[in-house]
């Protein structure tokens, strides 16, 4: 059946440059054929489940809907307003004296001491009976009476003494909800785990084998959410019915695998709903700072949310890699061996991004160790797109922030050298090449000349006599390039990014494809470089996602410390990530890395922010900022003393003063409406506490989450 481009993955491996996405129709067979193992039945190390039941519960729970931001598996919804909950003290003493209160009032009415006005219905209708002592049927129907008004008259005072509230607050239902919970969550009416979408449609022989391996504790959540993905294709019309029911049929649970042939990832850290496509990530604090709806539901992001991209700043050791990047990339992993999305994760060699089994491309760029490498032109055949991505990640951080910046001048520089190559080699240069060209060397400069002649190319000709002319020249950015270039023509670097079909460079391009990737900088000894290449990056990924064919696929980069990362060009691109279904996910240590015209910019092209603890206060004030204010109400209280005027209230009032050694006063309170920061920027540096965050979340239908204090470590 069709693949859905969960084939399509091993692209990345088969060749030099992965291919773009192909048809959807993509047999498994012919992957074979280039050298790739067979598929294995399950992932390596896996096992199966010993039974279904744990995994039915999960399927079977429910996920209403809920805020942005909330963990919805078993989620109970709360009122958006918190009730006014009376005082422990004040309900116990009303409690007790409303009860009192009618248990005096029914004494007084049974031994008359309020006459018998009460009883006037027997008075009127069976005199006699009352008066004989209550015999017979009358007598029995007084009883019922008499009781019935001592029921109203205790329900009248249960009423006014707030009974039911203290029975919900302290009785048996209480009992068990502190023992285990509210109890299970409600089944759906529609079992989830006997497919009903694939029987209505007719494809009740692929319901019946799901439904089996599910009891059988064959299917794993993975697996759920890969078949739901391939059912999803069936319904759009990029699959036929009958290729995905023979599928199923034939390999159950294991049906539509990702070319890995992985099922699970090796280890998981996280909590995570591949139904919802959610992880979590804390516990929103029970604080009146958060809104009501949220205080104690758990903190979950999915695609939903990331495709509004994320930026995270706080300080090391604040828990932005462990808390953060590392259950993001598990989540997304998951979702690529579901189908659903591509992910590549940045960051420093040994940082503790998941290990090498969890992906399916890991570029490890200054180890000779590497199996992959990455390509520095991002997998274009066009000069001119690889002349503008390679000069953002040259000179990006160096570029003023407004129009007229040498980003421009540098994509000019590269593209006359590029296209130039191009037409003599067909290829692009590697970096000793296009570092000699950008030094001016003669050599090579005569070399591109003379192939340029004989192929008669008179336009780049022309482009390669303006580059001589300006060479020298004040203003000319190009030795500012040759000396950025000459950070990546080190021994350290020698065999990557290579451009002569030697080695297996991984590109962006690839991002097509359901494909999970990790790239590690060199970041001990080769600061510069890493911030080069972490720029180089995202330049490559911003403009692969914008010209995906199928943006069914999400994608995701996540960069951890993305320090001299941000640049002009980069905002604009985060800003356009959200039409292609796609995000990124920054993490800063302070936004003092962000150069300060472009602070306001990236939290505005960002949907979600994230100041975790020990956040500075200049950083907090721009999180206040872009937070804005909100309309609260504010009490003043004043305390006025009361002057007594005759000598009895003088008495009294030094009286009150021995007892409890303050001078009378009254209390005056009053209430007005004031506008205030939702988190101001000493709040966000002092009162946040260790292990937390305060979080706002858009999604990617415009719905939003106002800032949170959120616990990490929940």
């Amino acid at each position: 059946m069709d693949s859905d481009g969960t084939q399509d993955a091993r692209g990345t491996h088969a060749s030099p440059v992965p291919r773009p996405a192909g048809p959807p129709e993509v047999p498994a067979v012919p992957l074979n054929s280039q050298g790739v193992p067979p598929r294995p039945d399950r992932a390596p190390g896996v096992p199966p489940m010993p039974d279904g039941s744990s995994f039915l519960t999960w399927l079977r729970t429910s996920r209403p809907e809920a805020p942005p931001g909330v963990w919805r598996f078993g989620h109970r919804p709360r009122p958006d307003e918190e009730p006014e909950v009376v005082p422990t003290r004040q309900l116990l003493s009303g409690a007790v004296i409303a009860f009192l209160c009618g248990w005096l009032l029914c004494s007084l009415l049974f031994n008359g001491y309020l006459g018998d006005f009460w009883l006037w219905p027997y008075l009127v209708l069976a005199p006699d009976s009352w008066i004989l002592g209550k015999a017979g049927v009358w007598g029995a129907a007084s009883w019922v009476y008499e009781a019935l008004v001592f029921a109203a008259i205790f329900a009248v005072f249960g009423r006014i003494g707030h009974w039911p509230e203290l029975w919900r607050r302290y009785g048996p239902a209480a009992w068990s909800r502190s023992a285990g919970g509210d109890g299970p969550p409600p089944v759906p009416e529609a079992d989830p785990a006997e497919w009903p979408a694939l029987r209505a449609a007719g494809a009740v022989d692929a319901a019946e084998r799901l439904a089996a391996d599910a009891r059988a504790g064959l299917m794993r959540d993975v697996d759920h959410a890969r078949l739901s993905r391939a059912w999803q294709g069936v319904r759009s019309g990029r699959h036929t019915l009958a290729s995905f029911s023979h599928a199923v049929v034939q390999e159950g649970a294991a049906a539509c695998m990702h070319p890995s042939g992985a099922r699970d990832l090796p280890a998981r850290l996280a909590r995570h709903d591949m139904v919802t496509g959610q992880v979590r990530l804390g516990t929103n604090v029970d604080d009146p700072r958060n809104p009501y709806a949220y205080r104690g539901t758990g903190l979950a992001l999915g695609p939903d949310l990331l495709g509004t991209s994320l930026v995270a700043v706080g300080p090391a050791g604040s828990g932005k890699t462990g808390t953060v990047v590392r259950p993001l990339a598990e989540s997304l992993c998951l979702h690529a061996l579901a189908g659903r999305a591509a992910v590549v994760v940045v960051g420093a060699a040994g940082a503790g991004l998941g290990p090498a089994d969890a992906y399916d491309v890991v570029v490890r760029i200054g180890n000779q160790e590497s199996e992959y490498d990455l390509d520095l032109y991002g997998g274009t055949t066009d000069p001119d797109e690889a002349a503008a991505v390679l000069a953002e990640a040259l000179v990006g951080d160096l570029a003023d922030p407004h129009p007229g910046s040498d980003s421009r001048r540098s994509t000019t520089v590269l593209a006359q050298l590029l296209g130039p190559f191009w037409a003599v080699h067909g290829r692009f240069p590697s970096v000793p090449e296009l570092r000699q060209l950008l030094d001016g060397a003669p050599g090579p400069f005569a070399a591109l000349r003379q192939g340029l002649q004989e192929a008669g190319q008179e336009s780049l000709l022309r482009e390669l006599d303006a580059r001589e002319r300006q060479m020298g020249q004040p203003g000319d950015v190009g030795g500012v390039l040759g000396d950025r270039v000459a950070l990546l023509d080190r021994p350290a670097f020698a065999g990557f990014f290579d451009t002569s079909g030697q080695s297996r460079p991984f590109t962006l391009k690839a991002l097509d494809h359901p494909v999970r990737v990790r790239i590690d900088l060199p970041q001990r000894g080769h600061a510069d470089a890493s911030k080069m290449l972490a720029r180089l990056v995202l330049a490559q990924f911003t403009a692969s996602v914008a010209v995906r064919e199928d943006r069914s696929l999400f994608a995701c980069l996540l960069l951890d410390d993305a320090t001299g990362v941000v640049t002009p060009e980069a905002v604009r691109g985060i800003q356009r990530l959200r039409s292609g279904n796609a995000g990124v996910v920054l993490t800063l240590r302070t936004l003092d890395d962000v150069a300060r015209p472009l602070r306001g910019p990236l939290l505005g092209a960002t949907g979600c922010r994230m100041a975790l603890s020990g956040l500075t206060p200049w950083d907090g004030q721009d999180f206040a900022e872009v937070w804005g204010k909100e309309w609260t109400e504010a009490r003043d209280v004043t305390d006025r003393q009361i002057i007594a005027e005759t000598p009895a209230g003088k008495a009294v009032h030094m009286l009150r003063r021995v007892i409890t050694g303050k001078a009378p006063t009254a209390r005056a309170v009053t209430v007005r409406q004031v506008e205030r920061e939702r988190w101001s920027a000493s709040e966000l540096a002092h009162a946040v506490p260790a292990g937390h965050a305060v979080l706002s979340l858009t999604d990617v239908k415009g719905e939003h989450a106002p800032p949170l204090l959120v616990d990490l470590r929940g």
